[in-house]
């Protein structure tokens, strides 16, 4: 009897993967956004430090210049190290969310009220990336679910049956592009709305110019929303 329901298991699963799988990344894509977006950097004005500050919601800080965007969509930004005599102040908030700020420069330049914050931050909060911190395992966990996200979707691609839409190099390329979109096309596509054999499928080098002009565009609408919404509401 067990090995019967195995096999009949064995058999149902191709059936079962195919159903669940595009259900499964797109909840985990949903988790990752929803993650991503709340632990993303929003630009507040300097007035928005000094009343952290004097609430004691400060719970760890980083002056910079900038912030290093990776080339993977799933990679947490990150403030520049080795920049401490940036512009920018970035802090987290108790309740998981990353802010920024623009307030002239730090400990040492002629400007007083700089300094004077500087001293202010380093009495009260803990540095960058300090254990605990509620806004860096947010983060974490957005990177840890975007990598499962990718790590399944490129196990499906290269192990899965062949693509209808494109080859495997064309979907790689397109995998790539920023905000999971890519991934959730190649669902669409290939798994919910699974596209008529083709004669000719789009080759390797659609997808990587696919890419290219894909991250461009998607990176003009980000800003467009940006100053629409505002940086509240669209992160960045």
């Amino acid at each position: 009897m067990t090995s019967q329901r195995v096999r009949t298991l064995g058999r149902r699963l191709p059936a079962l993967t195919a159903v669940g799988l595009p259900w499964a990344l797109l909840l985990l894509w949903l988790l990752w956004a929803g993650l991503a977006w709340w632990s993303a950097p929003r630009e507040v004005p300097v007035d928005e430090l000094d009343r952290d500050l004097a609430a004691g919601r400060v719970i760890t800080f980083q002056r910079t210049d900038g912030w290093n965007d990776d080339a993977l969509w799933g990679d947490a930004p990150e403030p520049r190290y080795g920049a401490d005599q940036g512009g920018v102040v970035a802090w987290t908030l108790p309740n998981g969310q990353v802010r920024y700020t623009y307030d002239g420069g730090p400990q040492g330049w002629s400007d007083p009220g700089p300094s004077a914050r500087d001293a202010r931050l380093t009495a009260t909060a803990q540095v960058w990336r300090a254990d605990g911190a509620p806004a860096h395992r947010v983060s974490d966990a957005a990177v840890l679910t975007a990598m499962a996200i990718g790590l399944i979707w490129l196990f499906v691609l290269v192990n899965g049956r062949p693509p209808r839409v494109g080859t495997r190099w064309y979907w790689f390329w397109v995998g790539l592009l920023p905000f999971g979109v890519g991934v959730l096309a190649w669902v669409y596509r290939e798994r919910w709305r699974p596209a008529p054999e083709r004669a000719a499928r789009h080759s390797g080098w659609w997808g990587l110019c696919v890419l290219i002009l894909g991250a461009i565009g998607l990176s003009v609408l980000v800003a467009g929303l940006r100053a629409l919404l505002g940086g509240t509401v669209v992160p960045g």
